[in-house]
Parts: structure tokens; C-alpha cells; sequence
């Protein structure tokens, strides 16, 4: 098969914020215990924190982490993950049926932050609890000193205050999963409110508003427009969480599914654009996909209720998983324009790129390695290529294209990254890349993974599914030609001379 792409500077997105490359941290099965926290362990620092995971997280490149949650953070009392660790209570924690010991908190969670070079993301409980919570943690966090939540963290050891810039009202709020659901007018009230009061104690903040739990809820667009008539003037993004699986075994169909996610995006986009002509303001909100990536290898598999940090939910990914998560972040980066935040679910362990054993190593999963590549080479802009190129049908989709791309351009280190999944099951594709306004730019290198089994994972002992290197295509000056093989995600760079 041949295809072809035309890239142009004036065909720009938007900016692409870095924060597109987010993950997070949940209390929830071994990410924090036994994942990013262990102390005890060989590799652990003086802080209980595990060296070898951290290094894996600063591989991956990961700018901002969402915590403490998920599900677990409508029934969080924030002031029980601080201060003396040994007078921290135990507490049933309802979301997943698990003892929560607290050892882990805010302040541990701030020097991880540092320690992996990332920035919190934290999260409010406003399920159990309500705005005037919320606002003493954002005081706790961030005001500086001589009011008595600020004095708290000072007495505590943590002299100055962490800043935390960015802040979730709850989470999947519309969920009957959800401890203190709420309608959409109950919600969107109580977010308003918390918002405020927030803004009120630090007025740099940005808040997110919870977005329907998932595409597939009854309440999805009601549920948006409503609360963001209600809440607009105090928040900064509106949230949106999805998830994709393969339980039907058809990888054609599995591999399409990103333009679900496209369609799913753009929907949302018409939403807050609809409540903003609606008000007559200038403010834009924008989008924050806080929680996405693949989830079903590990569903169902049972665990010892109200047990410490069980196993639970630690997806092994595959190849083909490996793939959907590029098409999905060549989506993201497709509306860099109103995507601003995005957040990988999770981290570590649970359904997550990085997968520990207690005590022992760490190894990336396939899902790692994509993600690594886009978070390190896509910088500046994002530019939408041009695209010509066959189609297929299947189960599930129609007319889907058998090459999915994205390209970043940044223009001060004078560099273009081509990212280019090609979905089809046995044809290579023939690639023509027209580089239309880069004079001077030249192909500096091909990477790619492919040739593996679609169910083939990644183990302990065996990281074989990963990036490689090619010989470079061809590249007359003006126009390049590459050969992607058939089921491979690839990264074509360009460098000005």
C-alpha cells in the first residue's frame, strides 16, 4: 500500500502543553505501596521512596501527576495522610474494599513530586466532603505561613508551602460507583462553590471540573452543559475520562478506536463552547483528559477484601495495547489546541507502563514505550498533517484510516518529530512525507516498534517489545519516503541543517 503526507507550519494546531503528557497516582492497589513507595525495599531512599522507579518515571518523561485520586478520593479525609505517620488511623477504604494505612499522604506525596522531577495535580474530595475541605487543604498547601492550616504544615516539617498550581473538584462525580454522587445541579452548585472559596485562599490556582464518568453515561452532554452553567466563571478545564479494551479479540476494531476518542473530544468541545456563547464571555475553557489508556486484562481477577495494598487491577499490556496507545496520544496532540492536561491511568502498577514486584525489580510495559517517545520528541506545536491514505472497514468502525499521524514541530530547536501508527494487519505502507515550508530541515532518525505478536507482553526478565532503530529513509531534500511495516508504531524526525 502507498500513502502519502503533506506537513506545512501554517497547518499548526496549537501549542502543546506538556502537561498532554500527565499520569497518575491513585491509593489504589500497589501504585503508591509496593509501587512508587516501599520503604524496606533495596532501592528505597530515606524517604521510602523507590529509586528505581523514579528513574523509570523520569524516563517516561511525566510533567504532572494527578493524586490522590479516582475513586478513592470522595471518601478521602486529606487530614489523615498528614503529620506523625505512627498517629495516622487505619480507615476502610470503600472505593476498592481495602485497608488504607495513611503512611502515604500529601507531604510524602510533594517530596515524590520533586524527587521525580513532576509536578502535583492534586485532587478534592467533594463526595463526603465539601468546599470548606477543600479550600483548608488548598490553604494547607499552599498559603505561606499565620493561618492555622498553613501553621499546621509548618508544625508538621514542611516550612514552605508546595504551590500546587492545578486542582481536580472531585472526581466521576455523576457515577452511582461514586461515594456522595450527585446530579448535575448538586455538583455543579457544590463545584462552584469549592472553586471559589479555592480561588479565594490562592487566586493562581486552576481548578477542573468533573465532565461525565465516561462517554457511555446516561447523563454525558446534559451533565457538562449543566454544570458548566453553573460553575464557569470559577474553573479553567472541564475533565474527561475513557477507557478501551479488546474483549472481542478484533484488533482492526481495537486499533480504530481512537477515532471514538477523537468524536468523544470533540463532542465535549462543542459543550463548552455551547455554554460559552450561551454566558456571552470571552473565557475559553479548555480540556483535561485526566484519566485514559487501556483497561480489561485484569478486571475481575478477585483479591482478600479490606487486605493492605492487594494486587489489584495490574493489567500485563501486549503489543496491540501498545499500539492503541499511540493512536490515542496522536489523538490528544490532534486538539492540542483545547487539550491541555491529559493523565495516563495510572502510574505504577495499576493499570499502569511501570510494573514492579514487591522487594524485588521493575520493568517497562509495552505501553511504555510510545508514550516515552511522544513525551520526549513532541515539543513546540502540533501540526496536522495532510493525509492521504486506504481505508478499511471493520466490526466496529467504518472508513478508518490505515495510517493514524500527528506531527510536533518546534520551531526554536528547529525540529520536526512525524509520529505515524500504521494499522493494517499484513500490508507495509509506502510512505511519501512532503515537508512543505522546512526548507533546511533533513531526516535525522527512524524509530519504530514492529514485527511483534500482537499478544506478545513484556516480563521481569524479557523487554522485548520496545522502540528500535532504523536506517534512515529516503530523503530527496524536498520529499522523504519510509516503509512502515504492517502493525508499527513509528517516529520519523526531522532537524534543520
Amino acid at each position: 500500500m502507498k500513502a502519502k503526507i503533506t506537513l506545512a507550519g501554517e497547518l499548526k494546531v496549537g501549542k502543546i502543553d506538556r502537561r498532554i503528557f500527565g499520569s497518575f497516582i491513585e491509593h489504589l492497589g500497589r501504585a503508591v505501596y509496593g509501587g512508587i513507595y516501599e520503604p524496606g525495599h533495596p532501592l528505597a531512599d530515606e524517604d521510602g521512596l523507590r529509586t528505581d522507579v523514579i528513574k523509570l518515571i523520569n524516563e517516561l518523561g511525566v510533567p504532572i501527576v494527578r493524586y490522590p485520586g479516582g475513586n478513592f478520593v470522595s471518601g478521602y479525609d486529606w487530614e489523615d495522610g498528614v503529620g506523625p505517620v505512627e498517629q495516622r488511623p487505619k480507615r476502610l477504604e470503600l472505593a476498592w474494599g481495602v485497608t488504607e494505612t495513611n503512611q502515604f499522604g500529601t507531604n510524602e506525596f510533594m517530596k515524590w513530586c520533586r524527587k521525580a522531577n513532576t509536578s502535583p495535580m492534586m485532587a478534592v474530595n467533594l463526595g463526603t466532603r465539601g468546599p470548606e475541605q477543600a479550600r483548608q487543604l488548598v490553604e494547607y498547601c499552599n498559603h505561606k505561613s499565620g493561618s492555622k492550616y498553613s501553621d499546621m504544615r509548618i508544625a508538621h516539617g514542611y516550612q514552605d508551602p508546595w504551590d500546587v498550581k492545578l486542582w481536580c473538584l472531585g472526581n466521576e462525580m455523576d457515577g452511582k460507583w461514586q461515594m456522595g454522587a450527585k446530579t448535575a445541579y448538586e455538583y455543579g452548585r457544590t463545584a462552584n462553590e469549592a472553586a471559589k472559596l479555592m480561588k479565594w485562599v490562592d487566586p493562581s490556582i486552576e481548578t477542573v471540573l468533573c465532565g461525565s464518568s465516561n462517554r457511555g453515561m446516561a447523563t454525558f452532554g446534559d451533565w457538562e452543559a449543566t454544570t458548566l452553567d453553573l460553575a464557569y466563571d470559577n474553573v479553567d478545564y472541564v475533565s474527561l475520562h475513557q477507557y478501551y479494551d479488546n474483549r472481542s479479540g478484533d484488533t482492526a476494531s481495537f486499533l480504530a478506536k481512537s477515532m471514538e476518542l477523537d468524536d468523544f473530544i470533540y463532542s465535549v468541545i462543542c459543550v463548552c463552547d455551547f455554554v460559552k456563547a450561551k454566558k456571552r464571555t470571552k473565557k475559553q475553557i479548555n480540556l483535561s483528559f485526566d484519566e485514559w489508556n487501556v483497561w480489561y486484562h485484569s478486571n475481575g481477577i478477585p483479591f482478600e477484601k479490606w487486605s493492605v495494598a492487594p494486587h489489584q487491577l495490574e493489567d500485563i499490556y501486549n503489543f496491540e495495547d501498545a499500539l492503541l496507545v499511540a493512536c490515542l496520544l496522536i489523538t490528544l496532540l490532534r486538539h492540542a489546541d483545547r487539550v491541555k492536561v491529559a493523565c495516563l491511568a495510572q502510574l505504577v502498577n495499576v493499570i499502569a507502563p511501570i510494573f514492579t514486584e514487591n522487594g524485588g525489580g521493575a520493568f517497562r510495559q509495552t505501553i511504555f514505550y510510545p508514550f516515552a517517545a511522544m513525551s520526549k520528541y513532541a515539543t513546540g506545536v502540533s501540526v496536522k498533517p495532510i493525509i492521504d491514505c486506504p481505508k478499511y472497514d471493520c466490526k466496529e468502525f467504518t472508513d478508518v484510516p490505515y495510517l493514524e499521524a500527528i506531527a510536533s514541530w518546534d520551531e526554536e530547536k528547529g525540529e520536526v518529530a512525524l509520529f505515524c501508527v500504521n494499522r493494517s494487519l499484513e500490508e507495509s505502507l509506502e510512505l511519501d512525507i512532503n515537508m512543505l515550508g522546512f526548507e533546511g530541515y533533513q531526516v535525522c532518525s527512524f524509530e519504530s516498534m514492529d514485527g511483534y505478536d500482537v499478544r506478545q507482553e513484556n516480563t521481569f526478565n524479557d523487554e522485548r517489545v520496545k522502540m528500535h532503530a532504523n536506517p534512515l529513509p529516503e530523503d530527496n531534500g524536498t520529499a522523504v519516503t519510509a516503509q512502515l511495516k504492517p502493525l508499527s508504531f513509528n517516529v520519523i524526525r526531522f532537524k534543520k541543517k
